[in-house]
């Protein structure tokens, strides 16, 4: 008896891979994967330069995004219409501050305190002496992908 026994359980051991090979195979996709998000940019009074913009999670960090390590940057040719797009973001809260960098330099070029290149920020948050909050400007970030625009506005 032991015997037929042995046999029966090598042979459903045996048999284990087949039934297992057999099944459909399911990928299991995290609860929140990760979306793009893309800006439509309007409102550049020339297309002199490159429009920088950089997408933040951290309020204390927005708008000067350099300051978050996890900041996503993205820079594009300044064209009317050109789009930006964030890659890889994962769902939360997020604010976007954009300038329009018409001499390539790489930075926000002032004259006496005042932005002399054009910027913007989601949401087309309003300026109340001095940038926006990151309250004023985040939105929340699913697993859908997001489309919205961005107004550039020159105070020189």
């Amino acid at each position: 008896m032991k015997r037929k026994g042995g046999l029966a359980l090598s042979a459903s051991l045996l048999a284990a891979p087949l039934i297992v090979a057999a099944m459909p195979q399911v990928q299991i996709q995290p609860a929140s994967a990760p979306t793009s998000i893309f800006v439509e940019i309007d409102g550049l009074r020339s297309n002199h330069g490159q429009v920088m913009a950089c997408m933040t999670a951290l309020p204390k960090t927005f708008p000067d995004c350099q300051k978050d390590p996890k900041a996503l940057h993205v820079t594009v040719p300044a064209l009317n219409g050109e789009t930006v797009q964030f890659r890889n973001v994962v769902p939360g809260r997020y604010a976007i501050a954009l300038f329009h960098d018409e001499n390539s330099n790489g930075r926000m070029d002032k004259m006496m305190m005042l932005p002399r290149e054009g910027f913007g920020f989601s949401r087309d948050a309003p300026l109340v002496f001095g940038p926006p909050r990151f309250g004023a400007a985040s939105f929340q970030v699913g697993s859908a992908q997001l489309r919205t625009s961005i107004k550039v506005r020159y105070l020189l």
